[in-house]
């Protein structure tokens, strides 16, 4: 049988199956059930899977819970922008938005801390990508994505939208300050 020509006969599927087929096959098969297998193996004890839970919001009442947060913790300006840096204290609620094509605000937290970290797009799909952690997230609009954050190592962190969101999508990007804990 040729894989060019049309079958000799009509009815291919009586064909006998050729052992080198039969052996690509299971190969498949067993790659796929291995591959089925390994996706809530890695969920569970992986650890690069952040359990994260979602809830409907209105865009207005998360921009007034941000703009709370950003008056009342502001430490200082960044950029030619004039996007706030925020440091909220420990085990706080911490809200951050994205829109095109822009986090907001510029989030500042302290080693060894936890706070719930508040997400939410004002637009389009856009990806949470915290670098270098590798913690990705598709941030939906209409959903406020709640997940617990611990920085474990102070440095400067990028915050990268890892989903296309429109002409600017490569400026969107954003700076997490871990300060060392006093």
């Amino acid at each position: 049988m040729s894989a060019i020509l049309p079958p000799e006969q009509r009815v291919w599927w009586k064909q006998p199956i050729e052992p080198i087929e039969i052996t690509w096959i299971v190969v498949a098969f067993i790659w796929g059930l291995i591959m089925f297998l390994m996706m809530p193996y890695w969920h569970v004890f992986g650890k690069q899977n952040l359990a994260n839970e979602a809830y409907r919001a209105t865009p207005e009442v998360f921009v007034a819970k941000t703009q709370a947060m950003v008056d009342k913790y502001q430490v200082r300006e960044e950029t030619d922008q004039k996007i706030p840096v925020v440091r909220p204290p420990a085990g706080s609620d911490v809200y951050l938005i994205a829109r095109l094509w822009q986090w907001w605000p510029m989030l500042e937290l302290e080693e060894g801390q936890s706070y719930k970290l508040h997400l939410m797009s004002l637009d389009w799909l856009h990806g949470f990508s915290l670098q270098p952690e590798n913690i990705n997230i598709q941030v939906h609009p209409g959903y406020m994505h709640l997940l617990t954050v611990q920085p474990s190592k102070a440095g400067t962190y990028a915050i990268i939208c890892n989903e296309y969101c429109g002409i600017n999508h490569h400026t969107m990007v954003s700076r997490l300050y871990v300060v060392p804990k006093k």
